[in-house]
This record gives C-alpha cells, sequence and structure tokens, in this order.
C-alpha cells in the first residue's frame, strides 16, 4: 500500500509533464468541447460565497464541464415506457438505443474495417425504471495512472427531473465512449436536456488516491484524546479569528490563495460559461 507522501510524490511527478492530464476526444462535431469548471458555478453561486468561500469556488472549479451533444426531452410514463424527442422537432417516439443523428455513417466512413458498425450510441434505456443512458459524444483519455470521476456539475443548479450515477473510469485504459446514466425522477412531465448548459462535470482522481489507500484512516473517539496540538489547531483556526476585533472576512480563502500563488498552483480558472450564460 503507498503511503501519503509516495502519493503525493506521484501525483507532483505527473503533474510536471508536460502532456495533458486528460485529453478529449470529439467523435460527434455538433457536441460542444468541453469546458474548465467555472468558480463562480456559472454566475449562479452567491456572491458572499464567490467573494470569500473559497472552499465552494475550488470545488466548484475542480474538472471540466461536459455537455449533451444536442437539446432534448425525455418523458417518463412512471413504469416501463420513456419517450423522447429532440430539439426542433414536435413529435415523441419510444426510447429505444438511438444513434446521434447521422453519426453512424460518419463512424463507419472513418473507422476501420472491423469497426464499422460499433459506433456508440447516443441515447439507451438502462435497466432501472426510468433509467437511461447517456452519451457525451466524447471519448476521454487520462495520463497514466488518473481516472476520471464522472458526476453531476458542482454547486450548479440542477433539473429535479432526474438524479445522476456517480462513478470512476479508469480512462488511461479504457478508451470507450464516456457517458452516464441517470434515473428520472418526474412522471408525465418533460426534462429537457440543453446543448448549453452542462449536465456533467468530471474530476481527475489519482488512482492511488482510492481503492487500498482509503483503507488507512484513523478516528480519534473522544475529546479528552486531542493533544496539546490539536488544541492549538483549534485555537488557530476558530478562537482567534473570532476575538480578532480587525479580522479579514474570508481569511481562509486569502491564505489559501496566497499558499497557492507561492507553491506556483494559483488556481487561476476561466470564466467562460459565466460570461456565455449572462451575456
Amino acid at each position: 500500500m503507498q503511503d501519503v507522501a509516495t502519493i503525493g510524490a506521484d501525483i507532483d511527478r505527473q503533474l510536471d509533464r508536460d502532456d495533458p492530464l486528460v485529453t478529449f476526444f470529439r467523435l460527434v462535431p455538433e457536441a460542444r468541447p468541453p469546458m474548465r469548471g467555472d468558480r463562480s458555478a456559472a454566475g449562479t453561486m452567491p456572491m458572499r460565497a464567490y467573494r470569500h468561500c473559497d472552499a465552494m469556488t475550488s470545488a466548484s472549479a475542480f474538472g471540466w464541464y461536459i455537455f449533451p451533444p444536442m437539446t432534448f426531452s425525455l418523458l417518463w410514463d412512471g413504469g416501463t415506457d420513456i419517450l423522447c424527442r429532440f430539439k426542433g422537432e414536435d413529435a415523441w417516439f419510444p426510447l429505444s438505443k438511438i444513434q446521434f443523428p447521422g453519426f453512424a455513417e460518419r463512424f463507419d466512413a472513418a473507422a476501420p474495417t472491423d469497426i464499422k458498425s460499433f459506433s456508440p450510441s447516443f441515447l439507451a434505456p438502462f435497466r432501472l425504471p426510468g433509467g437511461v443512458q447517456i452519451w457525451s459524444g466524447l471519448i476521454a483519455r487520462t495520463a497514466p495512472g488518473w481516472s476520471l470521476l464522472i458526476r453531476e456539475p458542482v454547486n450548479l443548479q440542477r433539473c429535479l427531473g432526474y438524479e445522476s450515477y456517480e462513478g470512476i473510469i479508469e480512462t488511461d485504459r479504457w478508451f470507450g465512449p464516456l457517458f452516464t446514466n441517470i434515473r428520472l425522477t418526474r412522471t408525465n412531465v418533460p426534462v429537457e436536456f440543453s446543448e448549453e448548459y452542462p449536465f456533467l462535470q468530471v474530476q481527475p482522481v489519482y488512482r492511488g488516491a482510492y481503492g487500498k489507500a482509503l483503507d488507512n484512516f484513523a478516528v480519534v473517539p473522544d475529546l479528552s484524546q486531542l493533544t496539546p496540538q490539536d488544541w492549538q489547531d483549534f485555537r488557530a483556526t476558530v478562537v482567534q479569528p473570532n476575538v480578532d476585533p480587525d479580522r479579514q472576512i474570508g481569511q481562509y480563502g486569502v491564505d489559501t490563495r496566497r499558499r497557492r500563488k507561492q507553491s506556483g498552483h494559483s488556481g487561476v480558472d476561466g470564466e467562460n460559461l459565466t460570461n456565455e450564460m449572462n451575456g
């Protein structure tokens, strides 16, 4: 089992490489390219949190937004039937394994002979009631030793008509479609997925940091077992800021950003999605 120091050293070596941490392959040209996560959660974060809560802004910016390759809607009857409708169309049709419009022909024209007819499905029913598998139109490949956590966008307001299942994919080894499984939670009401709004956020996870590494943890079972150093750390974190009449609001964020800057990791993140959605 790797210890924490070894894992940290491995991560530092990986980040010093010139190769990208992740490469996204856009198989469906209509799909919007992935975008770095936005510290303001696409402008939806309360201003006070955006200015002073580095914990929230760092979490929001951790990873990349993934968008549906086109706008579509799903309609579930609460039983076994799910209907689908694409943007610009009036008619609903039963959901089955559906290719992105025109993609199968383009895939077969580009693929080697033995790979033809294996184009990924865009939408497909999932085995659970109300379950649907959605492909992003992308494939992802990470640097050696890195995986991708696939999850809902962090701190973004989301549609309450469905829930997403999260998963960790070893994308340095598995070169397949970047998809997610969802479960519809509303019946007889259309649930829309917009090509302009992210439905996933993928986050890099170093493989040495999960699995057996997570078995290495400790619990201090009682207040009486805190050490003098623990109490000193609590004093510096909680007590001193509250008794200092001149304390700066959001001091944790100020200190964290200063440490990042000194270490060479400034944490500067793009605000493109915020600007586009508000523009």
